[in-house]
């Protein structure tokens, strides 16, 4: 969207800027994000970016966008972008690779985990400044007593399972985690997005489990084939377009890893 009041014969107009010189969070030299917004683009409009580079195993931390519609585009390496849909309470897994796009409503809880080195993402937003929460900071601020009275949880346990969190995380595991390449192993074990590739710790994981998802990966790329194939018809002869497995209930398959921690 154009920016309406902007005075273009200003000698304060910028029409360009380095996204390199605006650093919004580095965990270390892989794991950083940059940002643009108007605040250092004055003539963006209603759109802003965060341009987000990871290594394997690394997560953005779950989070929401209160203000902005997410789109996730891939410029290099792998992803899994996971978002829950607050509508059908389902947990929604789009795996991209370059040239690749997945879009996160605004508002809607999601985390993106990368799923091989050099990764490199952007995430671009319709609003000039995109607003950020993240769990790290629902987590670590609200009460121990409040999530313990409200779903019947043990209080001592929830104040020494969240004592580790001081800090807006943003790019997870944090850098000082005792077990971070045990944890970034499990998590690329644990997700949907996991292939065949040797476990760099030699711990098992549910084989069925597994097969189940990679099944489910190869059936999703071949039908996304052939829906890509179809030639368009006009909606009054359109036959029903074939339903491709996106979609993961909540507690179908995650509850697993309970019984790994």
């Amino acid at each position: 969207m154009a920016v309406s009041y902007m005075d273009f014969t200003s000698p304060s107009v910028r029409f360009t800027y380095d996204v390199n010189q605006n650093r919004f969070f580095t965990k270390d030299s892989q794991n950083y994000i940059n940002s643009l917004s108007i605040n250092q683009l004055n003539t963006l409009g209603n759109a802003s970016l965060l341009d987000i580079y990871l290594s394997r195993g690394n997560v953005v931390e779950p989070h929401i966008h209160q203000n902005a519609s997410e789109l996730v585009y891939a410029v290099t390496g792998a992803a899994m972008v996971s978002m829950i849909n607050p509508f059908t309470k389902e947990l929604l897994n789009f795996p991209i690779t370059p040239g690749q796009v997945a879009l996160v409503p605004q508002g809607w809880w999601h985390y993106e985990i990368a799923t091989a080195d050099d990764t490199h993402l952007l995430a671009i937003f319709d609003a000039p400044v995109p607003e950020f929460i993240g769990g790290s900071d629902l987590l670590r601020l609200t009460p121990a007593s409040v999530f313990a009275h409200t779903y019947c949880l043990n209080e001592a346990k929830v104040k020494e399972t969240l004592a580790p969190i001081k800090n807006t995380v943003v790019i997870g595991p944090p850098k000082d985690c005792p077990n971070q390449g045990q944890v970034q192993g499990e998590m690329i074990r644990q997700h949907p997005s996991y292939h065949q590739q040797q476990n760099p710790h030699g711990s098992p994981y549910k084989r069925d489990y597994y097969d189940m998802f990679q099944q489910q990966q190869e059936q999703l790329l071949e039908q996304q084939e052939r829906h890509f194939q179809q030639p368009f018809h006009h909606p009054s002869g359109q036959q029903p377009q074939e339903q491709l497995p996106r979609r993961q209930v909540i507690g179908n398959g995650w509850d697993i890893f309970a019984e790994e921690f």
